[in-house]
């Protein structure tokens, strides 16, 4: 089976940019194809299981810890997120009273072999960055870690060699940098982190491939032309526009803020020469000392300054391929696990949905990594129409993952997308 793989491998984009979503039925095709109804209990919101109070999920972890997420209840909380996690009759507050709130990974090992949940938390909608909070789901819970800094989290086995990392973009290095803003930027650096002995390491150097792909990308709408405009510039561009110079000016701005994706892309995998080597081609020249202080100065200080150490405990090459257990049932087909369950799944909207007729009902066959995101989609045989929207948002969807002897595993499962009638 082939199976359609990520776009660019990019992680989940901002909450500020997803779409209200539509509402759906989805089902888990399981035993002899019989359709289980999935996440009855959750509410999704543009990316975010809760939003300016809006939103709502529940779940249960087999050591009889309850998480909780949804609206504050808190009379001077009103339109805020609040989420718990609760066990006999005691609780632990995770966040009250903020704006955004969403469930990234529970029941995944990050690591250090305990299961945890892990939470984004975005306190009020101008901050620029979310905490990643990390809770132990043994009794009783408690915070193991906070991770300050970052646009957006995203729990992962990448490359599906049981080794999961926390994905991220060192927004609190990018944002305001040379007065630009988180949103005239593709991207802040990304920054990959992974936990071992109780230690966060910076594995970014690990995935050099994934940012050889940004680079490429970027690279590709860089002309030599442009470049060389922007050499001729002064690199800070602090003149005022006029009529006359602010298109100008404009479009040095877009590449100035290309240069800079490129040289964080070498920077933060490892490649600090090439950096600076890209850095001199590119820079206009009598600005390249005060940019270089900059860019360290701003790295020092944003999100990489949390890891305990850096990580290569696993060269690129050398990495392993995880087996892949089947839980989807079905004839001819034995179960294997306890099948993932559902987070948070984004749908197209109704209008999109619509153009495919009264029976728009898509299967679609995944692999779900053992932190419960989507690595893999791709509609069965059986299916009469392929809507690339709805695959393509496929691959945002996050899980509960799959379990097999109590630990999460990687696993193939089968679902139904269709939206209510």
């Amino acid at each position: 089976m082939s199976f359609l793989p990520p776009d660019n491998d990019r992680i989940a984009p901002r909450p500020s940019r997803c779409a209200r979503l539509a509402t759906a039925t989805l089902f888990l095709v399981g035993f002899f194809g019989a359709a289980v109804s999935i996440c009855q209990t959750q509410t999704q919101i543009g990316g975010v299981l809760c939003r300016g109070g809006d939103g709502n999920f529940d779940a249960e972890f087999r050591t009889g810890i309850k998480v909780h997420v949804g609206a504050a209840r808190n009379e001077f909380s009103t339109h805020t997120c609040a989420a718990k996690l609760s066990w006999e009759k005691q609780e632990l507050v995770v966040a009250t009273g903020v704006a955004q709130l969403d469930l990234d990974a529970f029941g995944v090992d990050l690591g250090d072999g305990l299961p945890v949940a892990a939470f984004q938390i975005k306190k009020s909608d101008t901050d620029c960055c979310m905490d990643y909070g990390i809770y132990s789901l043994e009794k009783p819970p408690r915070l193991l870690r906070t991770i300050t800094g970052g646009d957006f989290f995203s729990a992962r086995d990448g490359d599906l060699d049981g080794s999961v990392e926390i994905w991220t973009h060192d927004a609190a290095a990018a944002n305001g940098f040379e007065k630009l803003t988180l949103g005239e930027l593709d991207f802040a650096p990304t920054v990959i982190f992974r936990f071992a002995h109780g230690r966060l390491l910076d594995a970014s150097a690990e995935f050099q491939s994934y940012f050889d792909k940004e680079l490429a990308r970027i690279k590709a709408g860089v002309s030599a032309h442009d470049l060389e405009d922007f050499k001729n510039s002064d690199g800070s561009l602090a003149e005022m526009p006029t009529p006359t110079t602010a298109d100008r000016l404009h479009h040095l701005r877009v590449l100035k803020i290309r240069v800079l994706e490129i040289v964080w892309a070498y920077l933060y995998s490892g490649r600090e020469q090439d950096a600076w080597r890209a850095l001199g081609e590119m820079w206009p020249p009598a600005d390249v000392d005060r940019i270089r202080a900059a860019l360290l100065n701003a790295r020092a200080h944003g999100i990489g300054g949390q890891a305990d150490g850096t990580s290569a405990d696993h060269p690129e090459g050398k990495k392993k391929r995880l087996h892949i257990f089947e839980a989807a049932g079905g004839p001819g087909r034995r179960l294997e696990v306890n099948p993932p369950r559902a987070i948070l799944l984004e749908l197209p909207t109704a209008s999109v949905i619509q153009q495919f007729g009264s029976q728009p009902q898509l299967l679609l066959d995944l692999v779900i990594d053992a932190a419960g995101k989507v690595r893999a989609v791709e509609p069965t045989e059986k299916a009469s129409v392929v809507d690339r929207d709805r695959i393509k948002m496929a691959m945002t969807w996050k899980f509960i993952p799959a379990f097999k002897d109590g630990r999460p595993i990687a696993s193939h499962m089968r679902i139904a997308v269709a939206p209510k009638q």
